[in-house]
């Protein structure tokens, strides 16, 4: 649905995005991360066709950023971080205006006003101006404008940005729902918890640069190393003797517990509890060592700072 290749924007000497190659597939979301003036927003105006690449190309609904410009901006729909709502207007005369600014007739303007206001259960105050709307709920009207002319592709910048916490749970679960198999959405976001829950495929960007792009899994496993997991005891228990099974390594050990990472967890893992267990270990724990995207990031961005220091003092 998104494909890029070596995108890249130039403004005077300053490249603000340099060499972007991406591919998100139909039904994905993907979380584009990075600090600010990383070149986040940047390329999003470039896949909507706003700002022309310097250099390379993207692809978005099959359409060419730079020579199918306005086929592109019916394609996609979009969510700025100031999504500038008006406020004197009501929730559905909103909806209704931004439906002929997408030249759709009268009759369709209404189904899609309809549905969007029922789907994000904005219906009770659809004829409430704007103005009296909490910020979730503005958030969430930005949102069915978004997806008013039903766009295959959405484009969220900081869509939770500044929301206290019930509302951004309350617009994180609408863009969960809004994924489908025809539907591809990508999140401009400094949320690592956010990115972490929602998306299927994470991109790092350093100084308009991807540094690493992957899923969850192959993020960490390639930052963090192999997966590590740790055996808990109820009290003291001395481990000296126990047989460890072909393709495990304990890598610290103490009288509170064992940590160790395997070959083949879903060989070695059964065999080694089987073993703790024949062994009376008081066991109360056998789990894989939680690792977050937030450290995977710090430490992508720490090697950055080191391998680019003339990109990072641009």
């Amino acid at each position: 649905m998104i494909e890029t290749r070596d995108l890249s924007k130039q403004f005077n000497d300053f490249w603000a995005v340099d060499g972007v190659t991406l591919s998100v597939k139909p039904g994905q979301i993907l979380a584009l991360l990075g600090q600010n003036g990383a070149g986040k927003t940047t390329t999003v105006r470039m896949l909507t066709a706003l700002l022309r690449p310097t250099r390379g190309g993207a692809r978005v609904a099959g359409y060419d950023v730079a020579t199918q410009g306005g086929a592109v901006r019916s394609s996609v729909g979009v969510l700025t971080e100031q999504h500038g709502l008006y406020l004197r207007m009501t929730g559905i005369e909103y909806l209704d205006f931004f439906g002929q600014v997408y030249r759709l007739d009268a009759q369709a303007r209404k189904r899609r006003s309809d549905y969007l206001l029922e789907y994000f259960g904005l219906s009770q105050v659809s004829t409430h101006s704007i103005g009296e709307y909490s910020k979730g709920m503005r958030q969430k009207l930005a949102l069915a404008r978004a997806l008013m002319h039903e766009p295959p592709v959405l484009l969220l910048d900081e869509p939770t940005s500044a929301m206290d916490p019930e509302s951004a749970r309350l617009v994180r679960d609408e863009i969960a729902r809004l994924r489908s198999s025809q539907r591809t959405i990508v999140i401009c976001t400094h949320n690592l918890a956010e990115a972490e829950s929602l998306a299927d495929i994470i991109a790092i960007i350093f100084r308009g640069c991807i540094l690493l792009v992957g899923t969850l899994v192959e993020l960490k496993r390639k930052v963090l190393g192999p997966a590590e997991y740790e055996a808990r005891f109820a009290s003291a228990w001395n481990a000296d003797g126990l047989r460890i099974p072909h393709g495990v390594t304990v890598t610290g050990r103490s009288d509170a517990g064992l940590r160790f990472n395997a070959v083949d967890p879903m060989d070695a893992n059964p065999k080694f509890m089987a073993e703790l267990v024949s062994a009376h270990a008081p066991l109360v724990a056998f789990q894989e060592i939680p690792r977050s995207l937030e450290q995977v990031y710090l430490k992508v961005m720490a090697q950055a700072q080191v391998d680019l220091p003339e990109k990072a003092h641009v």
